[in-house]
């Protein structure tokens, strides 16, 4: 009788097994978001990690990551707010990295206890990068005459219309030296004492799992499920949380507004967003 009203409950209160709460983090970080275009951003992954914590008797929460990067304030939100709720719920955090965790998606892995990769996993690419586009030429083809007005004289800087300044070029260049020296801070206090004495893992480069293993960029090799079953038995099981959804059954990437006009401005920006993903993605041969 107890053990037909044991398999009436929901598998994560059964006592049979540990259930460890797994997260997966997938997708190029940015900002915003739409129904068309989920991000990875802190307001997509806020409530999920809240939920994965909430798990009481589970001594470690399981984050996948599957990121080639993206915005460097979001992903240091998501691996603020991980680090805060591992602090408060006092549970281990075991990153697994997928395909890659690479820029801000190797920031966010730092948030983990350990860091475990396939070894055909890409990690590392701490750096910097800025991109865009220059069409100062085209608008003379096309008989346009764009007119800005602005009060301050650095209002316009890098403006995609205008010809490139090198003094708006030295500047950007030194915001992201300013960046980058928070990621490579964040890197030696989360990987103290396990990365090597190499100075080419803050240039920019990335690895392959094996390598990033050798260079202390990660505390392992494997998978998630037979790593988890190895360190908690072989009973364990793995509850994946998801995100909530709206009425119509889309998971609910962050606050969006519902009208005709919303949602049109949101396919166009979705178009671009795709394109942004797909450039950052490609630079991993994905």
């Amino acid at each position: 009788m107890a053990g037909f009203l044991r398999k009436l409950m929901p598998k994560r209160f059964r006592k049979d097994g540990v259930v460890i709460p797994v997260v997966r983090l997938q997708g190029a970080i940015m900002s915003g978001g739409s129904q068309f275009r989920p991000a990875l951003n802190l307001a997509s992954t806020a409530q999920v990690l809240e939920k994965a914590f909430e798990f009481k008797d589970a001594p470690a929460v399981a984050i996948s990551i599957n990121s080639p990067g993206g915005s460097p304030v979001q992903s240091r939100l998501i691996f603020s707010r991980i680090r805060d709720l591992a602090r408060e719920k006092q549970k281990k955090v075991l990153v697994f990295v997928e395909d890659v965790a690479a820029s801000g998606g190797y920031m966010i892995a730092l948030a983990g206890d350990e860091i475990i990769a396939d070894p055909t996993s890409i990690v590392g690419s701490i750096g910097v990068v800025s991109g865009g586009f220059g069409f100062p030429e085209l608008l003379k083809k096309i008989g346009v005459e764009r007119r800005v007005y602005t009060a301050g004289e650095n209002k316009v800087i890098l403006d995609p219309f205008q010809p490139e300044k090198e003094k708006d070029i030295e500047y950007l260049k030194t915001l992201q030296l300013e960046i980058h020296q928070v990621f490579i801070s964040m890197v030696r206090e989360r990987r103290a004492g396990k990365l090597k004495d190499d100075e080419t893992v803050f240039s920019g480069l990335f690895w392959t799992g094996t390598r990033g293993l050798e260079l202390g960029l990660i505390d392992g090799l494997g998978d998630m499920r037979q790593e988890l079953k190895r360190r908690y038995g072989s009973k364990t099981k793995l509850a994946l949380v998801t995100p909530a959804r709206g009425l119509f059954g889309r998971r609910i990437p962050g606050v969006a507004s519902g009208s005709l006009e919303a949602a049109a401005t949101g396919l166009a920006t979705g178009l671009v967003e795709t394109a942004e993903e797909k450039a950052l993605w490609s630079r991993y041969g994905f």
